[in-house]
C-alpha cells in the first residue's frame, strides 16, 4: 500500500469508528468518507462505501460470488483487478455488476457515483435480511417510482419506458423465455427514440460522465457480435435514455458535439440491431433518428456510416434500388475522407447490383459489382487499425470477406464465391447470425451447382448451431429464402427438406418470431 493509500485508509477508519460510535449508518459514513477524502486523494463514491464498511477488495469479491450463486447463476468474471479499476473510476460497471454492487452496499446506483436507476428497479435491502442501520428503500417496481438525477427529473413516461427495458433486461438475464420484443419493449424502443429526436437540438454534463458514456457506447459495440440482439438492446436504449436526458438543456458546444456523437451512434447501433430482431420499421426510425444527430456534428464519417447502415435496412427487407441508392450517398457523404463507410459503402451497392441482376447476370453487371468491390478492398486498406478491427463502428475484414462471398453467389460466381465464404467463416468465432448467412450462402453456390445432398447438408447444419433467441424474423427470411429455392430447383421431394423443415419449425417455435 502506497503512502497516500495508507493515509486515505487511517482518516476513512477514524471516520468510521466515529460514524458507528453516534449510531450512524453506512451511508453516511460513505458520504462524510468521500466529502473529506475526494479533494485530498481522489476518492470515488464506491471506495467511500467499501471503506465505510472497514472491508477489503477480496471481501466484496466474496459477496458478489454469493450473490450470483444465491440467484443460480455461473460464477462471475469480476475480481479485485477490475474492482479496483472501478474504485479508481478508469472503469464503470455494466448494469448487472452495478446492481450487485449496490445490492452489496445496500445502496441506490447514484449513492455509488452512477447516474439513472438499477435494472431491477427496485432497493437493494438483502432479502430475509432486516437492518435497522439502513434508510428506507424506494417503493418496489409495480409502485410509482420517482427517481431524481442528476440533471433534472425524469420524465414520467422515460420512466417507465426504461423500466419495460429492465424489466425485459432481467428476464433476459434470468434465461426466462418469456422474454422477446413484444409491443411494450417497441413501444419503449419508439418512446426513447422519439424524445431523443426532441431533445436533439434543445445541461451541463461532466466530461468525466461523458467519457463514460463513449466507453460504454464502444463496448456495446465490441457486444455487437457476441450478444443476444433483444439483451444488447435494452442496454443500448438505457445508455440512450441517459444520454438523451443530458440533451435537454443547453450545453458548451464541444459537450454538445460530444452528445450528438454518442446519439448518432447509439441510435445506428439500435436500428442495426433491430434489423437483427426483424423489425425493419423501427430500425428505419433509429437510422433517422441517427441522421438527425450526426448532422448535428457535421461529422462526414459520421453521417456516411449511418447512411450506410441505413442502406441495409432496403438491402435486407426488398428494396434493392433504395439500398444502391443510399450506398451511392453514403460514400457521396464520405467523399475523400477515409473512413468506415468508404469500405462499407461499395459492399453494399455490390449487394444490391447483384440482387437487382440475379445469377443470370450478364457479364457488364458482375463487372459493375466487381469494380465495386474492389474499391472496398482499397478503401478497407486505407483504414485506420481500430475501425479495421470494429465491428459496429467500423468494418472488419470478415466482414468484407463474408459480403464478398454473398455477392459472387447472388451473381452465380460460385467456384469464387465458395473459397471467400470459406475464407470468411474461419475468421468468424462469435457472430451467430452471420455465421448463418455465410453457411447459406454456401448452401445455396452447392445448389446452382446442382449437388442438393451437399446444399441441403450445409443448410441443416447452419440451423442446428442457431440457438431460440437468434431466430428472429431477420434470419428466417433467408433460411425460408433457401427451402424455397430448393422447391423451385424442382427438389421439394428431397428427403433431407424434411429435416430442414422440421428444424425451421422447431426455430420457429422456440424462437417465437417468423
Amino acid at each position: 500500500m502506497s503512502g497516500r493509500q495508507h493515509r486515505e485508509t487511517e482518516i476513512a477508519r477514524r471516520i468510521r469508528a466515529k460514524g458507528l460510535a453516534a449510531g450512524r449508518t453506512s451511508a453516511q459514513i460513505a458520504e462524510e468518507i468521500f466529502d473529506t477524502c475526494n479533494g485530498q486523494f481522489g476518492t470515488t463514491k464506491i471506495k467511500a462505501h467499501r471503506l465505510a464498511y472497514g472491508i477489503a477488495l477480496a471481501d466484496v469479491i466474496e459477496q458478489v460470488r454469493a450473490l450470483f450463486e444465491r440467484d443460480g447463476k455461473p460464477a462471475p468474471g469480476i475480481g479485485e483487478t477490475l474492482l479496483s479499476a472501478y474504485e479508481s473510476g478508469l472503469k464503470r460497471p455494466g448494469p448487472e455488476y452495478l446492481h450487485y454492487l449496490a445490492t452489496v452496499y445496500r445502496v441506490e446506483p447514484f449513492a455509488l457515483g452512477y447516474e439513472g436507476p438499477c435494472i431491477c428497479g427496485h432497493g437493494h435491502r438483502m432479502p430475509g435480511v432486516v437492518r435497522t442501520d439502513m434508510p428506507e428503500q424506494p417503493p418496489p417496481t409495480d409502485a410509482p417510482m420517482t427517481i431524481t438525477p442528476v440533471l433534472g427529473i425524469v420524465h414520467e413516461d422515460t420512466e417507465e419506458e426504461e423500466n419495460v427495458l429492465r424489466r425485459t433486461l432481467l428476464q433476459l438475464l434470468a434465461n426466462n423465455p418469456a422474454a422477446r420484443l413484444d409491443d411494450q419493449v417497441l413501444a419503449a424502443a419508439e418512446g426513447i427514440r422519439r424524445r431523443t429526436d426532441e431533445t436533439i437540438v434543445s445541461a451541463t454534463v461532466s466530461p468525466a460522465m461523458l467519457d463514460q458514456w463513449e466507453e460504454a457506447t464502444l463496448g456495446f459495440g465490441q457486444q455487437y457480435t457476441t450478444t443476444p440482439p433483444l439483451r444488447l438492446l435494452c442496454d443500448v436504449l438505457l445508455e440512450l435514455s441517459a444520454v438523451r436526458s443530458a440533451m435537454t438543456k443547453r450545453q458548451p458546444v464541444d459537450l454538445a458535439e460530444r452528445l450528438c456523437r454518442l446519439s448518432a451512434q447509439l441510435s445506428g447501433l439500435s436500428g442495426m440491431i433491430m434489423i437483427n430482431l426483424g423489425d425493419h420499421r423501427q430500425a428505419r426510425a433509429f437510422f433517422r433518428t441517427g441522421r438527425l444527430a450526426a448532422d448535428e456534428t457535421g461529422d462526414r464519417a459520421l453521417r456516411a456510416w449511418i447512411t450506410a447502415r441505413e442502406a441495409l435496412v432496403p438491402l435486407y427487407f426488398g428494396d434493392a434500388r433504395e439500398a444502391l441508392n443510399l450506398a451511392k450517398k453514403s460514400s457521396s457523404l464520405a467523399g475523400q475522407v477515409s473512413c468506415a463507410a468508404q469500405a462499407m459503402a461499395p459492399v453494399v451497392e455490390a449487394r444490391a447490383l447483384a440482387m437487382l441482376a440475379g445469377p443470370e447476370s450478364k457479364k457488364e453487371v458482375i463487372d459493375q459489382a466487381k469494380r465495386a468491390l474492389a474499391r472496398a478492398r482499397q478503401a478497407f486498406s486505407n483504414m485506420k487499425p481500430n475501425e479495421q478491427n470494429d465491428v459496429a463502428f467500423g468494418y472488419t475484414e470478415r466482414q468484407l470477406y463474408f459480403y464478398q462471398g454473398d455477392v459472387l453467389t447472388k451473381l452465380g460466381q460460385t467456384i469464387e464465391a465458395d473459397a471467400v465464404l470459406e475464407q470468411a467463416l474461419a475468421k468468424y468465432q462469435d457472430h451467430i447470425l452471420d455465421q448463418t448467412h455465410i453457411r447459406l450462402d454456401r448452401a445455396q453456390c452447392r445448389l446452382i451447382e446442382g449437388d442438393v445432398d451437399e446444399a441441403l447438408r450445409v443448410g441443416v447444419d447452419a440451423l442446428r448451431q442457431l440457438t431460440p433467441e437468434y431466430m428472429t424474423g431477420f434470419i428466417m427470411k433467408p433460411i425460408l429464402e433457401f427451402e424455397r429455392q430448393v422447391v423451385r430447383a424442382g427438389h421439394g421431394d428431397h428427403p433431407m427438406l424434411e429435416e430442414y423443415r422440421s428444424l425451421v419449425r422447431q426455430g420457429q417455435r422456440q424462437g417465437g418470431d417468423g
